[in-house]
């Protein structure tokens, strides 16, 4: 049975952690998952269950409900009250069938369960189900962290954030400074109010918040397997925007400013409302831009800043 200290490849097998004091229990799991092709790590209490799902992560945890000292039930509440770990599907192995049981598994944060005597095929049937999730889930997740997108999931029924991608815990905790993983009250109206916009039939109104020249914008995604609302966040700075632009273009400052204003669609008479100055100077500013960036339309200059600012990001 594989030991927490042992290097575990990620890539070449799902991980499962059993927990079950009864070392036959133990046994028969592990020669059934280990015949089935899974790496399996195990645990006989719920400290040690704890220490090695936090320094594997595996891609399911198979549970006792019942054991001595702490039982099935907290360690799953610990689990899900961690944010490495809350990902984490759990599938509690109990003989605890009255009703109170099961919902206390689910209260706890389970995804599923089965009944002793185990049945190794069930089993093996219940875990095949749950890693594909556990794996589509991983594979999202992942790809959002590589493309460097600030989205954050928000658990529907109490507000607790569920998961971020690196970029969007740093804006959360620069625009919000969150207490604990409970989603920001503004970030949480802002979802109340986009969910009943959408529900009305009309388009959520994207501004979040706006600090001088920055504004945090925020659109608002489907949600995640019925649980939680998936927002992505985007981080705009106009006067950084503005430097970037005079840099890459060689653009005095007020070409830059009109330039920012075209690659966010706005019209000269947007732009001179925006910069105080009239549509006919914003053409001027227009005609110059064109020529620096040797193009003849609005919507070409307007590519080339969104490339140059993306590339930048």
């Amino acid at each position: 049975m594989s030991a927490a200290t042992t290097p575990i490849d990620r890539n070449n097998a799902d991980v499962v952690l059993i927990v079950d004091d009864v070392p036959e229990n133990l046994a028969v799991l592990h020669d059934a998952l280990d015949a089935a092709g899974y790496t399996v790590l195990v645990a006989t209490d719920g400290e040690s269950a704890l220490d090695r799902a936090r320094q594997v992560l595996p891609d399911v945890i198979l549970l006792d409900a019942v054991m001595p000292g702490m039982d099935g039930f907290e360690v799953a509440r610990r689990l899900k009250a961690d944010f490495a770990t809350r990902h984490i599907p759990i599938v509690f192995m109990t003989g605890l069938t009255e009703t109170e049981h099961v919902v206390a598994a689910f209260a706890a944060g389970s995804a599923d369960y089965v009944t002793k005597p185990i049945r190794p095929p069930e089993v093996l049937a219940r875990i095949a189900a749950h890693m594909q999730s556990a794996r589509q889930m991983k594979q999202a997740r992942s790809a959002l962290d590589a493309s460097g997108q600030a989205t954050v999931a928000v658990r529907i029924h109490d507000g607790r954030m569920t998961w971020q991608t690196p970029l969007a815990r740093r804006l959360i905790e620069e625009w919000f400074a969150p207490r604990d993983e409970q989603a920001p009250a503004r970030l949480l109206q802002w979802i109340a109010d986009a969910e009943r916009q959408r529900r009305e039939g009309s388009d959520p109104s994207p501004l979040l918040e706006v600090r001088e020249s920055r504004r945090l914008l925020a659109s608002f995604q489907e949600r995640s397997g019925g649980e939680e609302w998936l927002v992505v966040l985007r981080d705009e700075d106009d006067a950084a925007d503005t430097a970037a632009l005079m840099a890459a273009f060689r653009l005095t400052q007020k070409e830059a400013e009109v330039l920012h204003w075209v690659s966010k669609g706005k019209t000269n008479k947007d732009i001179g409302d925006i910069l105080g100055s009239s549509p006919r100077t914003v053409n001027k500013h227009l005609e110059h831009v064109f020529e620096k960036l040797g193009v003849e339309t609005r919507t070409a200059a307007a590519n080339l800043a969104i490339g140059r600012l993306r590339g930048a990001g």
